[in-house]
């Protein structure tokens, strides 16, 4: 009977699985064509064009421009993302969040990328105007700044937003975290917990933040079903990463891939804005453009991005290990982790290949059984 529950689950895990590969690579391609046409069509001119009627203030007119194309994105988007986001979740029952609330998570997310959007996108115009050749590696400095200092500030102005978080009420629990930061020589705030349980069933952990703002935060769906053992060597895998320097070198990694793309951008765009009609790309209309190497780029760097990801999740695993000695500690949490959230455990090498920036749960689990104690 175990048995069976075992097959179903991994069946209704790999169904689940493949939804959400195919609606990610769906949802991608389609946001590409929507910025085709937008571009391709003279819609983007048009749209311009009636702000520009409107206003000539330039301060104006690129909050306006990006708040009409971002409203109209999300329209056209929604049935995908509501399916994607919402209805998956709860017909896989790994969320119990009602609708309203979701709608209320929309609209933050909009607000705040709408925001960081003018912030970006309004530096990005302001300096291809003024430095014409060398605008593409002031504007990349400019938006790794800025993304380093959004690391910082997340937990203190991002996260609280959508969850609230208080200290962890375990103090057993709390007092081995903090010790395992000590032994590690990792410096942290203090140890929270998250309310996880009133968006999704699913669990997590994450160190968070830089600096000053450095801090655990466990879920509550981790706290009430792993044990002490389980959560202490989740937070040394994390804290792994820290000591490994596993943080800078994706900082570099995606440091790399920004100037890369604004580089790209600066060499190749006389032609590539040419073939849809476009004289500069400091005309607002051609931003669509802007975003389309961005995302073709991304599609190029992934698999990339995951293999070095993966690496360096082995290797956290591993001095995780080493440092916690909690091997049946880690292949149980593991076990749980892949019930509890539905992981695809042992995926096609060409999934995970495009998809997985960690490695799959029997991978690890393996790897951890193959450790010399």
């Amino acid at each position: 009977m175990q048995q069976v529950d075992k097959v179903n689950l991994a069946a209704k895990a790999q169904r689940y699985s493949s939804l959400k590969y195919t609606l990610s690579i769906v949802e991608t391609v389609y946001f590409l064509i929507i910025l085709l046409l937008f571009a391709g069509t003279g819609a983007s001119r048009i749209l311009a064009e009636v702000i520009l009627n409107f206003t000539t203030n330039y301060y104006i007119i690129l909050p306006l421009y990006l708040l009409s194309i971002g409203i109209l994105f999300y329209l056209l988007n929604f049935p995908l993302s509501f399916y994607h986001s919402y209805i998956l979740e709860h017909e896989f029952s790994l969320s119990n969040q009602k609708v309203i609330d979701w709608l209320k998570d929309q609209i933050k997310s909009g607000a705040i990328s709408y925001i960081i959007g003018v912030i970006l996108i309004g530096t990005f115009y302001y300096i291809l105007r003024r430095y014409s050749n060398i605008w593409w590696l002031i504007v990349s400095l400019f938006w790794i700044f800025f993304n380093l200092l959004l690391a910082k500030l997340t937990p203190v102005i991002i996260i609280p937003l959508f969850f609230k978080y208080k200290k962890l009420a375990n103090e057993g629990l709390r007092e081995r975290i903090m010790n395992l930061a000590k032994r590690m020589k990792v410096r942290i705030l203090d140890c929270y917990e998250i309310d996880f349980s009133k968006k999704t069933l699913k669990a997590n952990a994450a160190f968070v933040g830089m600096g000053k703002t450095r801090r655990v935060l466990l879920a509550d769906t981790l706290t009430d079903k792993y044990s002490d053992d389980e959560i202490e060597v989740i937070l040394a895998h994390e804290f792994s990463h820290y000591k490994l320097k596993h943080l800078l070198k994706l900082v570099l990694v995606s440091s790399t891939a920004t100037i890369l793309t604004f580089y790209l951008i600066f060499r190749t765009n006389d032609y590539i804005l040419g073939l849809f009609g476009f004289d500069s790309l400091s005309e607002i209309a051609a931003l669509p453009v802007v975003f389309m190497y961005f995302v073709i780029f991304g599609i190029i760097m992934r698999p990339f991005e995951n293999y070095i990801s993966r690496r360096m999740e082995r290797n956290a695993d591993k001095l995780a290990l080493k440092i916690t000695g909690f091997k049946d500690g880690f292949i149980s949490m593991m076990d749980k982790l892949a019930t509890q959230n539905l992981a695809d455990r042992k995926p096609h090498p060409l999934t995970k290949f495009f998809f997985f920036d960690h490695p799959p749960i029997d991978e690890r689990i393996l790897i951890a059984k193959n450790l010399q104690s």
